[in-house]
């Protein structure tokens, strides 16, 4: 009988034992970081309340307590280095390498397409740069490439909408292509969409909102989450 007591205490302190370490374990898990590339859009520009609104914040949201999503837009920013205001120039570049991502959305393009700006060739060359120079960091992060959002007619800045459809868009498709990366298509879901893209440009928070469901699901469907 004493033995059976002691092999019973033995066996419930080796199961605290064991329940005190998952707990640990989960409490201390790192989350998942993903950092966000991007423009003004990505920055939330035009949103009243930027911080709790850009579509980076809400991904956030909607990916989870396991996940960790860092904003690195930087409005006015291209994928040019040589332009009226290159991300490589921007500090949100190195707080990319900063956060130390798992993952890493790039959304870039918009500003590129300015007429001081375009230059198709380099684009190309230089959005490959930043995929390159993202791989540099170890262990390597997963990389998603997504299509800028419409520019609608409305629009008043000198953002050119014709180069980003025919233009722009083709180049990132080709780089995913050739880099075996994922795609996330924001252009197609705000065609009509104009109403949530009051300036013509920015979406406003609804629009905010769609961009991270598209993301998050991307980023799910993905990762079999």
């Amino acid at each position: 009988m004493l033995k059976v007591c002691k092999l019973r205490k033995m066996r419930d302190a080796l199961y605290l034992l064991v329940v005190s370490c998952l707990l640990f374990m989960s409490c201390t898990k790192k989350p998942t970081m993903v950092a966000c590339v991007g423009d003004s859009i990505t920055a939330g520009a035009k949103h009243e309340w930027q911080s709790k609104t850009a579509y980076p914040k809400v991904l956030g949201y909607l990916l989870g307590e396991n996940f960790g999503v860092v904003n690195c837009g930087r409005s006015g920013a291209t994928a040019l280095k040589r332009s009226n205001f290159s991300y490589w120039k921007c500090n949100e570049f190195s707080n990319v390498f900063a956060v130390h991502p798992d993952m890493i959305t790039i959304k870039l393009g918009t500003n590129d397409s300015k007429p001081g700006n375009w230059n198709p060739e380099q684009f190309k060359n230089d959005y490959q740069a930043l995929i390159d120079t993202f791989l540099t960091i170890q262990p390597q992060p997963q990389i998603y490439l997504c299509y800028p959002v419409p520019v609608f007619e409305h629009s008043k800045f000198k953002i050119n909408g014709t180069v980003v459809a025919n233009e722009v868009i083709p180049i990132i498709k080709s780089l995913a292509e050739e880099n075996n990366l994922p795609l996330i298509d924001l252009y197609k879901p705000f065609i009509g969409q104009d109403e949530i893209v009051p300036d013509g440009v920015h979406p406003e928070e609804e629009g905010a909102a769609l961009i991270a469901e598209i993301i998050a699901k991307q980023i799910k469907n993905n990762n079999e989450l």
